[in-house]
């Protein structure tokens, strides 16, 4: 059987660019990740048209998505990330003016970018990720530590990128911890914090045609995969292949495309996994379903550990909406 890189080639080989049409390209939005998402959406914007493709941006910060019929596209590049673009109201409103999309639909987005409502289906579908508690003000901190031990995480529950995130050493951290998430999200989760190898793995496809990517080791300075470390950094590391075991990087695979699965997610996503230094056992951190596309982004590294450079990558994602007139969706 060819490889997915070598089906990636093989489809954009045949493939008829005037088909595609008039390409709109989400980007921006007014959220905690904006800046990233105009980085991902300029670099989208610019593949699409070094391959010929009529693409265009879109700015949902500055302009309304209800807008978007105005403009007569023909499908739609997602290059948007977290709230309002990743949740799942983006791809509703899509859906409505019968425009194709990239990445998944309705459903697996808003289930995926909630980390608590992400970790209940994984729970039900016997996946490994850590225990976690939904906070509040009013939670008992000496019982949270008592059941996730230290330390822990804690992060708002609908955020990307380490927005908000916090490493809690100490008890009384906590409070702080959860006042700092809190300002970003209603919704505040805590975890027990896993110790050893952070990992992602890139997923492709659908349903019973999906697939995983290479696993990608990621090395940040002071082990600390911050906001500025994820994008900005050159000191972070990225290994690809991670020199683990064969079987090792098998099992990150297997778990991260079941998770994949289980949320009903399509055409592509990154999951995120830490692997427990004491157990060598790989537990699930998160779901992303409109991943990152800038020069630090880890789907375009692991595509191209694959054999896919960027632009290729780009076009293939977006030859996945052809056909897609399918109305409500996951």
């Amino acid at each position: 059987m060819n490889s997915w890189g070598d089906r990636v080639k093989s489809s954009l080989a045949g493939l008829d660019i005037q088909s595609l049409g008039r390409v709109g390209v989400l980007l921006g939005g007014k959220f905690g990740e904006r800046e990233i998402s105009l980085m991902s959406g300029n670099g989208v914007l610019e593949a699409l048209r070094s391959k010929g493709v009529d693409a265009h941006a879109f700015d949902t910060g500055l302009r309304s998505p209800t807008e978007l019929d105005q403009e007569k596209f023909d499908r739609i590049f997602i290059s948007l990330h977290g709230r309002f673009g990743e949740d799942g109201t983006i791809q509703g409103l899509l859906e409505l003016l019968d425009l194709p999309y990239t990445g998944s639909g309705v459903l697996a987005s808003a289930l995926a970018i909630d980390k608590i409502v992400t970790k209940q289906v994984w729970i039900s579908n016997g996946l490994a990720t850590p225990r976690y508690e939904k906070l509040t003000a009013t939670s008992d901190w000496n019982a949270v530590v008592e059941h996730l031990g230290l330390p822990l995480i804690v992060k708002p529950a609908h955020e990307g990128s380490s927005l908000g995130l916090t490493k809690v050493k100490s008890i009384d951290e906590l409070p702080a911890a959860y006042k700092l998430a809190a300002k970003l999200d209603k919704k505040v989760i805590a975890e027990t914090c896993i110790l050893g190898d952070e990992l992602t793995c890139p997923l492709v496809g659908q349903g019973n045609t999906a697939e995983a990517l290479p696993v990608i080791k990621i090395i940040p300075p002071q082990a600390n995969y911050d906001f500025h470390n994820k994008y900005f950094s050159d000191e972070t590391r990225y290994l690809c292949p991670t020199g683990l075991a064969p079987e090792v990087n098998a099992a990150v695979q297997e778990l991260a495309l079941a998770a994949y699965k289980a949320l009903g997610c399509r055409t592509w996503g990154r999951a995120d996994v830490m692997l427990d230094q004491k157990t060598g056992k790989p537990y699930l951190l998160e779901m992303n379903t409109s991943p990152g596309m800038t020069s630090h982004s880890l789907v375009p590294m692991a595509a191209e550990a694959a054999g896919i450079e960027y632009a290729d990558l780009v076009l293939w994602l977006l030859n996945q909406t052809l056909g897609q007139r399918e109305g409500a969706s996951a």
